[in-house]
């Protein structure tokens, strides 16, 4: 596709998303940013935080379209802690490694699983557990969402995805999650060009490709060391 305006076209309001990022390092700027000027509402987001004020998806935030945010982290976003005290945000935490097996579940089609994490903490409550070998283990569904968002390095026009080194991160999971995966990439060669050990997502997880220009790969919080 050449329009990401048409790529987001169907999302409609209430639609569940996931959408992969990690801090500001990944995430699908271009597709999100034409979601904000669509105006699409109510929306529950599958990530594993919420940008920061004024990028990535508190973008959304800042214009009141999530309703819901099922997340592991979101201590850098003052929007977010303001809607979430006034009510205006329902929030799922979730623990990161839990997150990412709960989208990579959704994705093989595995509808739920049992893990350990979370066992005896609030993250435990109205779930159901099991005992297996004598320990404790909590029953965790699998995501599955109407759309996904990612950001690869480099695609071919087939949809095979290539990350590049830390910006991989939950990419592959929420391309596997999505029902309709909307994958923008900075490069798009033909088949046969990308080396098949190098791919990180099968073109059959990608329904719409499109590539993306000036990029800004901001960073969350710079740190320096002190000079000497």
């Amino acid at each position: 596709m050449t329009s990401f305006s048409e790529a987001v076209s169907d999302i409609r309001d209430g639609a569940t998303i996931a959408v992969g990022g990690f801090g500001l390092c990944g995430i699908p700027e271009k597709a999100i940013e034409a979601l904000r000027s669509q105006g699409t509402s109510e929306l529950t987001i599958y990530s594993n935080n919420c940008g920061v004020d004024d990028w990535g998806l508190g973008l959304l935030l800042a214009n009141k379209q999530i309703k819901k945010m099922v997340s592991s982290y979101v201590g850098e976003n003052k929007i977010f802690e303001q809607q979430f005290l006034t009510g205006q945000l329902e929030v799922e935490l979730t623990p990161q490694g839990t997150l990412a097996e709960r989208m990579r579940a959704g994705g093989a089609g595995i509808p739920g699983f049992y893990t350990a994490t979370g066992v005896g903490t609030p993250i435990a409550e109205g779930k159901e557990t099991k005992e297996f070998n004598g320990k404790t283990y909590l029953l965790e569904e699998g995501i599955t969402a109407d759309f996904a968002l990612v950001k690869a390095w480099k695609a071919d026009t087939l949809g095979n995805l290539v990350f590049r080194q830390t910006s991989r991160n939950f990419n592959p999971l929420a391309a596997m999650a999505g029902r309709v995966t909307i994958a923008e990439v900075e490069e798009i060669v033909e088949p046969g060009e990308l080396n098949p050990d190098e791919i990180h997502t099968p073109g059959i997880f990608v329904q719409r490709l499109l590539k993306g220009t000036d990029y800004q790969k901001r960073i969350e919080r710079r740190t320096v060391a002190a000079a000497r």
